[in-house]
């Protein structure tokens, strides 16, 4: 591959990133540039097949999964040193195979990634509309959060043995914490991913939840149920806390960044009642730009 293709591959996928994880793409900009370009790459990856499960899964299955296949086939292609054409997922594989390539990453996490997105695709074997209880979610947060946080570590340049269960522990809190503000949104693709033990709990059912989609008010069960999803989120964010410490100097302000502005997002659930139906909780630009100025200035101080 000439160099030329392999930066317009990385230029791709920081495109992705920018056009579509404000948060994530705000967390990146602290990151040395060649850790940044990596996960730019791996986030690329993430969003391409993300965006095929959940803008072509609802209308047509057939051709999502079709997409999603590809996209492996792709990715394993180009590992072999066959990347392909340079479309769209031309552009984002070949700058993932690099990536594996150049910091030793296990295939294994990407075979997993697909296996929970094929679990996205109504018509699979694997499809799940709905998740019984915590145990079945964490099967497919294994492959669609999990892994994320271990594909980074070998990135970060990370090998301490307690970084692992840290850094799948924060892919999970992300995760929960995308699930509860997109309850609504989820609903519309014919999905829910917060277990229906959980919602039981509290006296919810489905079509309860989709009343309030219909209405965008919360009823006060759903509100509570919320609550304590909130709640196991957040005990999720202190499994991972820990392993920030272990993560090099250069690298902390970044992922302290993602950390943080996580977090918010279940503050703004919070602080609008659990409206989850009519609206998407996000964090102000403003509260933004200074978390992340604060995480700078503390790893530069931490740095001299």
């Amino acid at each position: 591959m000439v160099p030329d293709d392999l930066d317009r591959a990385y230029a791709h996928c920081a495109e992705l990133t920018a056009e579509h994880g404000r948060t994530y793409n705000l967390a990146t900009r602290l990151l040395p540039a060649p850790r940044r370009r990596a996960v730019h790459a791996l986030y690329g990856y993430a969003r391409h097949v993300d965006d095929i499960v959940d803008v072509t899964a609802v209308d047509d299955p057939a051709g999502a999964l079709l997409g999603v296949d590809d996209a492996h086939v792709r990715l394993r292609a180009a590992l072999a040193g066959d990347p392909g054409p340079l479309d769209d997922i031309g552009l984002v594989v070949r700058a993932l195979a690099d990536t594996i390539h150049r910091y030793g990453i296990p295939v294994g996490h990407f075979d997993a990634f697909i296996r929970s997105m094929r679990m996205d695709v109504p018509g699979t074997p694997e499809f799940r509309p709905h998740y019984r209880d915590m145990a079945e979610l964490r099967e497919y947060m294994y492959g669609s959060a999990a892994v994320i946080g271990l594909e980074l570590l070998p990135v970060f340049d990370v090998d301490d043995p307690a970084a692992a269960p840290a850094a799948a522990a924060l892919g999970e809190a992300f995760q929960l914490t995308n699930f509860i503000r997109d309850v609504g949104e989820d609903l519309g693709r014919g999905r829910l991913y917060i277990p229906l033990e959980l919602w039981s709990a509290f006296g919810v059912d489905v079509d309860l939840l989709q009343e309030g989609r219909r209405t965008g008010i919360a009823d006060r069960r759903v509100r509570r149920a919320l609550a304590h999803a909130v709640a196991l989120t957040r005990a999720e964010y202190r499994k991972a806390e820990p392993g920030l410490r272990l993560l090099p100097e250069s690298i902390r302000p970044g992922i302290r960044t993602a950390f943080v502005l996580y977090g918010r997002i279940l503050d703004e659930v919070e602080r609008s009642d659990f409206r989850v139906f009519d609206r998407r909780a996000s964090v102000p630009r403003r509260t933004r730009a200074a978390v992340a100025l604060t995480e700078y200035v503390t790893g530069t101080v931490r740095r001299r």
